[in-house]
């Protein structure tokens, strides 16, 4: 019988630079406990390198991890590219970095600290993980699909890196699984912002950057089980399993 589980499917690490160095995965994870999440997204900017850490550390509080990034395309539209295993979210990392051009300037942009389970500093990610890529938002769709991802237009309430704000319109044909509605949006008036996207799923997240952000906004799903395989389920409204948005 489906039950409900409280899911937080935006969240930053240090290892995004425009995140706060306390955002290290231990700290996340037990932010996350102490609220009652039971299933996290790790989606720092372009890359999934704390994915890893993050779930091992939350696996042993009973939190689900799922491996996910917030790729930046080439129209500076920000999408959450959310996927069943690290074994495919690697691959999609590996595309993202062949067309991420740049270096990070960490006086500009902030670092990028990689660290392990107990917040030893391992090293610094040097790609300009902030930039855009040159892969445009159809082409970013289509890859996280080959790889068996959600494809989730991320705060599509925002003017600055939503596809809305950017563009001014969600493409014909554009086959998002889910949209993003920021915190700073109730959903009374998402309805009336966005009603003419009404037939695609909708969730909201905290888009953490601080320890104080987790589960400032968070998405409530009827499920089975905190899978990826059921998340995909209740977003496409299979078997009772459901979003409660």
């Amino acid at each position: 019988m489906p039950v409900e589980f409280r899911a937080d499917l935006h969240i930053h690490t240090c290892l995004s630079p425009c995140s706060e160095l306390s955002m290290t995965p231990a700290r996340i994870v037990g932010r996350a406990a102490s609220l009652g999440i039971n299933i996290l997204a790790v989606c720092d900017h372009n890359t999934v390198e704390h994915v890893e850490v993050t779930a091992n550390i939350a696996k042993k509080k009973g939190i689900s991890v799922i491996a996910g990034l917030e790729i930046n395309s080439s129209e500076e539209v920000h999408i959450l590219g959310l996927f069943e295993n690290m074994a495919d979210a690697l691959r999609m990392q590996a595309i993202v970095y062949e067309n991420l051009p740049g270096e990070n300037d960490e006086d500009a942009f902030g670092m990028q600290v990689l660290v392990n389970e107990t917040e030893e500093v391992l090293g610094f990610n040097k790609r300009l993980l902030i930039g855009a890529t040159d892969l445009s938002v159809n082409r970013i769709v289509e890859l996280i699909h080959g790889f068996n991802g959600l494809a989730i237009a991320s705060h599509i309430d925002r003017e600055g890196f939503g596809i809305i704000g950017q563009l001014g319109f969600i493409p014909e044909g554009l086959e998002f699984d889910a949209l993003e509605i920021s915190y700073r949006t109730s959903r009374e008036k998402a309805h009336e912002m966005f009603r003419l996207y009404s037939h695609i799923p909708w969730i909201t997240s905290s888009d953490a950057h601080s320890l104080e952000d987790i589960g400032r906004s968070t998405t409530w799903f009827l499920m089975e089980h905190s899978t990826f395989g059921e998340l995909r389920m209740a977003m496409k409204g299979i078997g009772n399993r459901k979003i409660l948005f």
